[in-house]
């Protein structure tokens, strides 16, 4: 027997294959019911784990058990009391066709066909449903890839051979002061420098000043800078703040300068009737970033980089490699990755599947249940609303008798996790420590809000008897 055969099920395949989607549906199920956290791993899975490279296989079905008892024990976002960071939901559709994707194990660096098709389609799906415009881009891994390559083509359309030839720190972006980290880390790859990304103000309603941006470019454009790109945030990590699009777009035309929207978490809601006014403007964007594995459900990875100008992508990526001349185009010229698996798959699917209205519908619930946890905070003499949520985030805090309001609250998150009933975490506003629930799961209900409400107040008054 070969190698190659001795890696093959065999008569393991089919038993495998029944036992597996047999555990994926026992997951599913449990998912109404169970707790996001679990305790620390059992003795059984921390021996395990303590085990050194095995030199014979236990075959297939002992080791599926031992996956799934392994998941069984870990933090999973699927779960609808996880409300911690921005989490995906694990889509059961786009479950079933990520494992149809990694079977065939297609490879989208080459031209392949009709999955190279499902690909550019999808892209051009999601940049109908968000109102970008059906245009063209690239599936990526995330945000943090998406931003970045949306950057590297903005820096070559405003130093034309700054691919080549580098940087001369000329180059500068403009970020509202709550933008995501990503973009401090694409201007320290990209050469540009993080010193170089100026953080413009926000205003009352935590979106970009406007005002400030364009006083802030015209300063720099005196100074002799290259201003490369703005970075609008439709839908910030810290609060969900939507920037004011339409406004920074008429900005960025009037002085010549690339428009880049980071929609990685909130521009979903751009296509529901009761978020929708706060993206007005996207359709004006040179580029635009979403995770499809955040706010479009389905399960990691699966980011969408949207371009106006396609063809902009190869101009900043493309090279010639002796080894790829079977095509005039091959996808690899569009961006940075070479071997890419077939992640748009369980997009396509999911939208084939459920189609826009089905999205839609569950945007529209996750929104109308961060309303109602809003009110529900607002209306507790003991919990105070720091922010009031324009997307789906709900920043608030539990307000102890005594004692240090912030160091309270850290603790509380400390202990919400542990305990591991609901997920929630912490983050900094404004100088205060708060709770910081995020509702991107369509499984989520006003049940699941119930329980996050009681479970902060019984924490927090254990907290203030020395509990």
């Amino acid at each position: 027997m070969s190698d190659t055969s001795a890696l093959s099920l065999g008569d393991e395949r089919l038993p495998a294959l029944e036992l597996a989607f047999a555990l994926v549906r026992e997951a599913w199920e449990g998912f109404d019911s169970a707790r996001p956290g679990q305790p620390p791993p059992s003795a059984e899975s921390l021996d395990l784990l303590a085990q050194s490279l095995p030199q014979t296989g236990v075959g297939a079905l002992h080791a599926l058990k031992e996956a799934e008892r392994l998941l069984d024990e870990s933090l999973a976002q699927s779960r609808p009391r996880f409300f911690g960071y921005v989490g995906s939901s694990g889509l059961e559709v786009g479950v079933l066709a990520e494992a149809l994707s990694a079977s065939h194990d297609v490879n989208l660096a080459s031209l392949a066909a009709a999955a190279t098709m499902v690909e550019q389609q999808t892209i051009g799906w999601v940049g109908e449903f968000v109102g970008f415009g059906r245009v063209g881009g690239v599936v990526t891994s995330g945000g943090m890839v998406s931003n970045l390559t949306a950057l590297a083509v903005a820096r070559e359309r405003a130093l034309p051979g700054s691919r080549r030839m580098g940087l001369d720190g000329r180059g500068t972006l403009y970020v509202s002061a709550e933008a995501h980290s990503s973009i401090d880390r694409s201007a320290e790859l990209l050469g540009i420098g993080s010193e170089s990304v100026r953080a413009i103000p926000v205003d009352a309603d935590r979106r970009m000043d406007v005002a400030a941006l364009d006083a802030q470019i015209g300063a720099d454009l005196v100074e002799g800078r290259v201003p490369i790109a703005v970075v609008a945030t439709a839908g910030t990590t810290l609060t969900g703040a939507v920037d004011p699009l339409a406004q920074i777009a008429a900005v960025c035309r009037q002085r010549g300068v690339w428009f880049h929207v980071d929609g990685a978490y909130g521009l979903p809601a751009a296509a529901t009737e009761s978020a929708g006014h706060l993206f007005a403007g996207i359709e004006l964007a040179d580029s635009a970033t979403i995770d499809a594995h955040k706010w479009l459900y389905v399960p990691k990875a699966c980011g969408i980089l949207l371009v106006r100008d396609p063809d902009a992508l190869r101009r900043t990526f493309a090279h010639d490699a002796s080894y790829m001349v079977d095509a005039a185009e091959n996808p690899v010229d569009r961006t940075l990755e070479y071997s890419r698996p077939f992640r748009s798959l369980k997009l396509w699917t999911a939208f084939r599947a459920h189609g826009a209205e089905g999205f839609r519908s569950a945007l529209e619930s996750n929104l109308a249940v961060a309303r109602r946890l809003a009110d529900r905070v607002r209306a507790h003499a003991d919990l105070e609303l720091v922010v009031d949520p324009q997307l789906s985030i709900v920043p608030f805090r539990h307000v102890p008798s005594g004692g240090s309001i912030d160091a309270h609250n850290a603790e509380l998150a400390r202990r919400m996790q542990e305990d591991g009933d609901v997920y929630v975490t912490s983050a900094v506003i404004d100088g205060m420590t708060v709770l910081r629930p995020c509702i991107t799961n369509f499984r989520t209900t006003d049940e699941d809000i119930e329980a996050l409400i009681e479970t902060v107040l019984r924490t927090g008054r254990a907290l203030e008897r020395g509990d």
